[in-house]
């Protein structure tokens, strides 16, 4: 019988110097700035890599489960194609509704049968908490791809990553958080990342139902990081150099009647773009449902579609840096 290793895995950062082999990947409050100047040197490998290969055998033989309870088109498919560019198989479990989960499977027995067949596990789960849990179960890496409303560590990474190749910086910016900030985890990972920048300010803007948890401006707040709350973009748009934008998740909502109250509250258009800065980019993590207008997108600061292929290349660093072959 194989031995299971008593050891804990170890988060970012615990350890500048330490391995990267057999990490879990469950929250932005695991790196710190030389793990995330070490992810992007291995991405931008990635990106020149693919850009002259395409493909490559630096993870053949090895596997990759994606167990997504919730729906995903863009973080499932960036996974799987991550991991066969580097060579490597992938088992895709994206209905779960129609595996042993539905008889009444626990998460950490999921897992545990899961590992017996892959090397590392990527999870996408609607409960907040759920990858902490799958990782405290696995003895092989676990990569949190979202947990309900709280984290989703690695589109915090492929969204810092997009602001450095498209602006160049990660310090002396003014970032705009538009949307649903309430149930949108996107941003609150990436509001913990920023904050450890400098001349950051972080300009949210909502209804007054969407606001940014308190719990995640408290975390922003120690960090010494300005912060500002408005309900109307107009403010501040001017002076913005990264708008992110985000949906408002009709799936969060508890009452019906709530979400047709702001599913509309704001669009981004040529118009309202005519107010900002010449060299600002416009991101979001996508699916889009009217927020931006499809009149945008030819526009040079619409960043959103290169923003989904600089995921590519940070989920392969990853995959490659966890599985100890980058």
């Amino acid at each position: 019988m194989p031995t299971q290793s008593t050891s804990p895995h170890l988060p970012f950062g615990e350890n500048k110097q330490a391995d990267w082999y057999g990490k879990d990947i469950i929250s932005v409050k695991q790196f710190k700035r030389e793990d995330l100047e070490t992810i992007f040197d291995v991405a931008h490998e990635m990106r020149g890599m693919v850009e002259r290969i395409g493909t490559f055998d630096l993870l053949k033989g090895k596997i990759l489960a994606n167990l997504f309870y919730e729906p995903s088109t863009r973080t499932s498919s960036s996974f799987t194609a991550a991991m066969e560019r580097l060579g490597g198989s992938v088992i895709p479990i994206n209905e779960v509704k129609y595996s042993s989960v539905s008889k009444g499977e626990s998460l950490p027995d999921t897992i545990r049968t899961l590992e017996c067949y892959a090397d590392v596990i990527v999870l996408r789960h609607p409960e907040t908490g759920s990858a902490e849990i799958a990782a405290r179960a696995a003895r092989k890496p676990v990569i949190n791809a979202g947990d309900g409303i709280g984290e989703h560590p690695t589109q915090a990474l492929l969204d810092t990553f997009t602001i450095v190749e498209e602006l160049g910086r990660l310090e002396n910016l003014n970032v705009t958080m538009l949307g649903d900030l309430k149930y949108g985890r996107t941003v609150h990972s990436l509001a913990r990342l920023l904050s450890q920048f400098r001349d950051i300010k972080l300009n949210y803007v909502s209804p007054d139902i969407l606001k940014m948890p308190r719990e995640v401006m408290d975390e922003v707040t120690a960090k010494k990081v300005p912060q500002a709350e408005y309900s109307s973009l107009e403010k501040v748009l001017s002076d913005t150099d990264v708008l992110y934008v985000t949906r408002v998740q009709k799936e969060r909502f508890e009452d019906p009647a709530d979400y047709e109250k702001v599913k509309g509250a704001y669009v981004i258009d040529p118009q309202v773009m005519q107010a900002a800065k010449r060299d600002m980019i416009v991101m979001h993590p996508l699916p889009r449902v009217g927020e931006i207008s499809v009149d945008f997108d030819d526009d040079p600061r619409a960043a959103y579609f290169r923003q989904m292929e600089y995921g590519l290349y940070v989920r392969m660093a990853l995959l490659a840096m966890v599985l100890g072959k980058a």
